[in-house]
């Protein structure tokens, strides 16, 4: 677990690390946010809190967390309050990124972008005119359930043949070790010689100039770039912010991510657009949180 000292223009001032209690998780805030708002001399205006997971935005209770399944159960929003005695907002961690990105990383500087965070699940993000839109359910987002193969795996969402079941990095590293059973030449390849390989590996064998990994590397890329088409075609957003572990790979993801997405576009929202890199890293949950605390106080609802 990681808290940050935010500054109200989006830097992170101080930092404090623990092991993560999943039983705790209350508390464990809790004890991280008094040692940052002691180490404040300014003080400190408001908790703002990213979670794996769904959390509905009226009332700030998480609805569903198989990360956390300690803090469904729980009014974790309204603990944190009368333990810390400031105001807490409680966000998914991929819009609290999002959120990040948009007022200090590669986000900053637009009014309207889609946030895609590719990991051990992927997630996504909308920001319309500078601020989160949640949609009709409250969950709007979910960009790695959009279906990319109407005849591929199960997803756990229960759908079939989401962008998640191809190039979240647990299903990278199971497509790549499908492909070395079933392709002999990719026996040249380090990566055989590690049965416990992950999607980090995979990247880095790529950067290395390993040509089995670039392969793999290069064909997640055109999954992922196929569903970012559809973003494009359907909001014509200023800018697409790719984050998340697997863009580890850098311009060797990034690139056939951009040319996927052009080839797959409606040229003219493709040419209005931008695809780019997360440029924050894991700092942007902490200070996207923290951003929409700060907003939450200064404009309070209602």
């Amino acid at each position: 677990m990681c808290g940050a000292l935010v500054s109200a223009d989006g830097r992170i001032l101080e930092r404090r690390e623990a092991a993560l209690d999943r039983d705790n998780v209350a508390a464990q805030v809790s004890q991280i946010a008094t040692a940052l708002r002691d180490a404040s001399r300014a003080g400190v205006a408001a908790l703002g809190v990213g979670v794996p997971g769904l959390v509905n935005p009226e009332t700030g209770r998480i609805i569903i967390s198989s990360d956390l399944p300690s803090v469904v159960r729980g009014d974790i929003q309204n603990e944190l309050a009368r333990a810390s005695g400031l105001a807490v907002s409680i966000e998914n961690d991929a819009n609290a990124a999002a959120y990040g990105e948009y007022i200090a990383g590669a986000g900053s500087g637009s009014r309207n972008l889609f946030f895609v965070t590719i990991g051990a699940g992927i997630g996504g993000a909308l920001i319309l005119n500078g601020k989160l839109w949640y949609g009709a359910s409250g969950f709007a987002g979910e960009f790695g359930h959009i279906t990319i193969d109407p005849e591929g795996n199960e997803c756990t969402c229960g759908n079939t043949g989401c962008l998640e079941t191809v190039a979240s990095a647990p299903n990278i590293v199971r497509r790549t070790h499908d492909r070395l059973y079933r392709d002999g030449t990719s026996s040249l390849s380090r990566l055989a010689m590690n049965k416990d390989f992950t999607a980090s590996d995979i990247a880095r064998e790529a950067l290395g100039g390993d040509d089995f990994a670039l392969l793999m590397i290069e064909r997640t890329g055109r999954y992922i770039g196929t569903a970012v088409a559809t973003v494009i075609n359907l909001l014509s957003v200023e800018r697409i912010v790719l984050g998340g572990g697997v863009m580890e790979a850098g311009d060797l993801i990034l690139n056939p991510i951009i040319r996927e997405a052009g080839r797959r576009s409606f040229q003219p929202c493709f040419e209005a657009t931008q695809i780019v890199a997360a440029s924050l890293g894991s700092d942007a949950v902490s200070i996207g949180a923290a951003m929409l605390a700060r907003d939450a106080v200064a404009q309070p609802a209602g």
